[in-house]
């Protein structure tokens, strides 16, 4: 998608999922989820950024589930203003629709951001290399410089990997993609 702006790249990410079944996505969704568990990161990660899947994202309830049974420390982010504030991840009931309707932990901010070891991010779209298209209002881009040391890692369907992406100075990249 060279030389197409990021609203056009969005509205074309939209198009592909719309075009994607549910069974499809579900396997989808499914071995990339496999995929990211297999990192030695994760495996070994004591403290993990998640986030709380819009339905147009790879789903995560059950990887946030499996982490916490596994004994991780799982943080989700809240938005609050023009940012995203950490939140320890208690369980379903510590959870309320925020303001884009996604599912965010109640409770005070987490601010050790050096603890983090692991953040998995979620993106309209991403390149093999890590550049990252956002939805656009540039949270993950103000929270990602944060989170120092540790791993960021996009998760994708296969069909939001794209070669190229239109970046700009504030695009903050991930250091690897799994789909």
């Amino acid at each position: 998608m060279q030389n197409h702006t990021k609203k056009e790249i969005r509205q074309h990410i939209r198009k592909l999922k719309l075009e994607c079944d549910r069974q499809t996505r579900d396997q989808l969704s499914d071995a990339a989820l496999a995929h990211l568990q297999q990192l030695p990161e994760w495996q070994s990660a004591h403290t993990i950024l998640l986030y709380a899947a819009l339905p147009d994202e790879v789903p995560t309830q059950a990887l946030i589930s499996e982490a916490v049974s596994a004994g991780k420390r799982v943080l989700l982010p809240a938005v609050v203003g023009d940012d995203l504030e950490l939140r320890l991840y208690t369980g379903n009931d510590s959870l309320d629709v925020g303001p884009f309707n996604i599912e965010e932990p109640q409770g005070k901010a987490f601010t050790r951001f050096e603890d983090i070891e692991l953040a998995i991010i979620p993106g309209v779209a991403f390149t093999p290399k890590g550049l990252r298209l956002g939805r656009g209002r540039g949270y993950y881009d103000r929270l990602l410089p944060l989170l120092g040391t540790a791993l960021k890692v996009g998760l994708c369907w296969p069909f939001q990997l794209l070669n190229d992406l239109p970046a700009e100075p504030h695009d903050q990249p991930m250091d690897m993609v799994v789909c």
